[in-house]
Order: structure tokens, then sequence, then C-alpha cells
């Protein structure tokens, strides 16, 4: 990890992402080593096809108006959905919170973002809050990536 990836400041609750979303638009988390990998290239690769995509996938955090639950809630949701991906992706994939401008979007219909400027690493105790407040919600959730059985 380079001096700029740990030159970030760290988030450890839902409710510092939550107040860090209510400040800003245009915030997404990206799941990946990091950005001293990624700034380097600005670009992501499609798992399935391997065809190389014009920015970085990512995912929105920005609040939607008919949301009418606590903004705790829809970060957690956010974060839960894609908890999957360290275990899919491998060692020292982890989240962060980035600014950026959707320039495209990828074939799973992710936001594609360039002009990305990291914000902040998220802490994996976060992740297990985040599945917490969810398990709290009536109903099956889970990763996207879910098994079948």
């Amino acid at each position: 990890m380079s001096s700029s990836d740990d030159d970030l400041p760290v988030l450890h609750t839902l409710r510092e992402l939550a107040r860090l979303v209510a400040r800003h638009q245009g915030l997404y988390v990206r799941w990946s080593r990091g950005p001293a990998t990624d700034l380097g290239k600005v670009m992501s690769r499609d798992d399935l096809t391997g065809v190389r995509m014009p920015g970085l996938s990512a995912n929105p955090l920005d609040i939607e108006p008919w949301w009418e639950r606590p903004a705790e809630l829809w970060v957690a949701r956010r974060l839960h959905d894609y908890s999957h991906l360290p275990r899919e992706k491998g060692p020292g994939v982890r989240p962060w919170v980035l600014l950026g401008h959707e320039c495209a979007r990828g074939p799973d219909n992710e936001p594609l973002v360039r002009d990305v400027e990291p914000l902040a690493w998220i802490d994996g105790k976060m992740i297990d809050e985040a599945r917490e407040e969810v398990a709290r919600e009536a109903g099956p959730w889970g990763p996207l990536r879910r098994t079948s059985e």
C-alpha cells in the first residue's frame, strides 16, 4: 500500500458514513485494493468478459429522494449488498469512499466513474455493523451474490 492510501482517513461507523453522504453529492463506494492501485489506470475490467471499461466500477451512495428511512440504513444496505466482494476478489480488497463523476455504465448497470477523489477507507467493523442493521429489518436480505440452495 502506498503512502497515499495510508493518508486516507478511516470511517468507523454507519453514522460517520451517513453524515459524509449528507454533506456531498456524487459519492461512491468502491471495493478494491485501494486508490494507489486504481488511480494509475482509472479503468475496470468486466469480470465475465474481460472487456475494458472506461472508468472505475463503483456503487452510488447518494440517498434517493423517495427514501423515507434513516440514512444509516441506506448506507448499510449499500455496503451489505456488495459485502461478498472481498471473498470473491481476494486478499487486500476492501471498501473505500470516493467522490467522482459517472462517465458510463457497466454490463451490470453499475456506474463507471472518472475524476476520482479518494475520501476515506471504510473500516471492516462497519461492514459488520451494516450486516447487523440489515438483519434487524424484516425480510430475507443478503448480499447480491447469493448462493443457490
